[in-house]
């Protein structure tokens, strides 16, 4: 079985070599039957070992025991003609497969070779060689505080490895009678759950960031499910498929907790570190994840519906749900006395304690800060990228006040102050042109006559010691 990246599909093999295709909703859409690596062989001549869906899930590897890697265009629409776009011939049978990257497929052989396949050039290449035969790959998703950890199927024993291979933890329930052998084993998509499939049981194991530990949660019993032969998790963590011996897929709503939020959004925490937010009345959803695995505390929706805000111990987690640009800046705990401001659709602005910190929707590293004591959106100006300039490939420029009669800008791209403007009375509003080129601002008089009141400054910006300026009355 295997999700796609979008989430918006889910694949089933069964034993007869036919992918079945179902929706989010577990409604079936579509299917196609896979084929031999030589017709003359016959189509039992092989087994499906291996299942992946592409980056971009408009495709479907397919590894099999007759020594092929097929790779299958299936289309972004249901019912797209399936077109086999790729295949592998190898030496051997292929005994379990991922696709971690765009144009890479990595897969395992019974002869013990761990193989690198490039669909771009259709060659593939050995990347580690080993003389046992290989059971299974995982791609690792690294953050603060995981575990890797490994089943041990016939022993009834758990065993939780930490990064430099040191066995931290065991579970083992070889004295449980009830329990048979391990079959299956899938970690969830932000790494802190794992669960384990044997016969009518799936175990349950949660990362603690607190403990630094693995905790275990009470088992799902499903009586008359019989032995569970794979796993996949939706890769927004918020379900999990587990097929059986029997033929039967089941589907579990996985959460730790849910709420609404102003009658207007539900909220999904999936898991610590991550949360679904979902648009009750258009149905859209962006997840709002931790990277460094921290835990989320509460999750707001601020500045008129659209932004997301949540801190974590070490961090601060930012989002625009229009444009699904999510951001996490490092940032320390201050009470949550800061200040978000919102008009800007490129920047969110946080005053905190004397302190003005820009960060740019979509990217991780704080785009800017700087002191200043003037709180207020209209007295401070950012423009980021708004206007295509010949040979300037990033013009990021900000505006504010160093004091209520001086207007300083800097430069965010480079880093360094590009000058300032003194004025002879209050300033009350300022405003960068689309390039940041050009400067607008208003005093308290509000007198318009050259030298007072609303100017229009043209600053000659690449001289940036002393710049020049020319006053001209609006």
């Amino acid at each position: 079985m295997a999700w796609s990246a979008n989430s918006g599909r889910f694949a089933v093999c069964t034993a007869e070599r036919v992918v079945l295709l179902y929706d989010e909703h577990g409604e079936r859409r579509d299917k196609f039957s896979t084929k031999p690596a030589d017709a003359k062989y016959g189509r039992k001549s092989y087994v499906v070992k291996g299942m992946a869906f592409s980056p971009d899930s408009t495709k479907i590897a397919i590894g099999q025991t007759d020594n092929i890697v097929y790779v299958y265009r299936i289309g972004e629409e249901w019912g797209d003609k399936k077109v086999i776009c790729n295949k592998f011939i190898q030496m051997s049978a292929v005994t379990c497969l991922l696709w971690p990257a765009e144009n890479t497929i990595v897969f395992g052989l019974a002869e013990g070779k761990v193989r690198l396949a490039n669909t771009k050039n259709n060659k593939s290449s050995t990347i580690y060689g080993t003389d046992s035969y290989v059971v299974s790959l995982a791609s690792y998703w690294s953050h603060s505080g995981s575990l890797q950890g490994s089943t041990e199927g016939c022993d009834k024993k758990i065993v939780a490895y930490g990064k430099e291979g040191n066995v931290i933890q065991t579970f083992d329930y070889s004295r449980d009678s009830s329990e048979k052998e391990f079959t299956t084993a899938a970690a969830s998509p932000g790494g802190q759950a794992v669960v384990i499939g044997s016969y009518d049981r799936l175990r349950v194991l949660n990362w603690s960031p607190r403990r630094g530990a693995w905790e275990e949660a009470k088992p799902k019993e499903i009586p008359h499910l019989y032995t569970i032969t794979s796993l996949a998790w939706k890769r927004d963590g918020s379900r999990l498929c587990a097929g059986t011996l029997c033929g039967g897929v089941e589907q579990f709503d996985c959460c730790l907790r849910r709420s609404i939020y102003k009658n207007k959004f539900e909220m999904t925490y999936v898991g610590p570190s991550q949360v679904i937010v979902k648009n009750l009345s258009t149905g859209t959803r962006v997840v709002l994840k931790s990277h460094y695995g921290y835990e989320i505390d509460e999750v707001k929706i601020l500045g008129k519906d659209r932004y997301l805000v949540a801190h974590t111990s070490d961090t601060l987690l930012l989002g625009d749900i229009n444009s699904n640009k999510l951001s996490e800046v490092a940032w320390q705990g201050s009470g949550g006395n800061e200040k978000f401001f919102f008009d800007n659709e490129n920047v969110c602005m946080i005053f905190n304690a004397g302190e003005l910190t820009l960060v740019e929707y979509g990217s991780n590293d704080i785009l800017g800060s700087v002191r200043t004591e003037f709180v207020n959106p209209h007295l401070v100006s950012v423009r980021i990228n708004e206007r295509q300039q010949r040979g300037v490939e990033e013009n990021k420029r900000l505006a504010y006040l160093i004091d209520i009669k001086t207007i300083a800008t800097v430069d965010l791209v480079g880093n360094y102050s590009v000058g300032t403007v003194s004025h002879d009375s209050k300033i009350d509003w300022l405003e960068l042109n689309e390039t940041g080129h050009k400067l607008l601002f208003r005093d308290k008089k509000m007198r318009v006559r050259p030298g007072r009141g609303v100017l229009r400054l043209n600053i000659a910006w690449e001289s940036v010691s002393k710049p020049r300026t020319k006053l001209c009355p609006k």
